[in-house]
């Protein structure tokens, strides 16, 4: 495995007018032009399992995977809708997010990164959201 760096890493979700504050610790690493993040939700799953989650940043796309209690992918890039899909012990789905916005400044793993999406689960509309990620050295 690459250098890895331990990394805090803030988590900022609104939609409908509601914002969500998280703050995690996780590890951040860079392979070639890719950057990376790790970090395992805060929150107990369903069940009281744990859920990892990998952010993978590449050009003009970002990427989340999730393991664990709950799977899912979802893929971001500017003015794409993409498939995605998620699982829990109790659901599952493909849904497929539009991506209004994508703005990363990272400087190797940290940063900033600010994106804006439609949700769209079976076709239909699920919400819209914006999500934002400040990723620093933890010291």
């Amino acid at each position: 495995m690459p250098d890895q760096s331990r990394a805090k890493i803030v988590i900022t979700s609104r939609q409908n007018g509601e914002e969500t504050l998280q703050e995690v610790t996780g590890e951040v690493f860079v392979r070639g032009d890719t950057a990376y993040i790790k970090y395992e939700e805060p929150e107990q799953g369903p069940t009281g399992g744990t859920t990892r989650t990998m952010v993978k940043i590449s050009g003009g796309e970002l990427k989340i995977m999730r393991h664990g209690e709950v799977e899912s992918e979802q893929t971001f890039q500017v003015g794409r809708k993409l498939p995605g899909f998620y699982r829990s012990p109790f659901t599952k789905f493909n849904l497929s997010t539009h991506t209004r916005t994508l703005e990363t400044r990272l400087n190797g793993a940290f940063g900033h990164i600010a994106w804006e999406y439609d949700l769209f689960v079976h076709e239909e509309l699920s919400g819209h959201f914006a999500i934002s990620l400040h990723i620093r050295e933890e010291v």
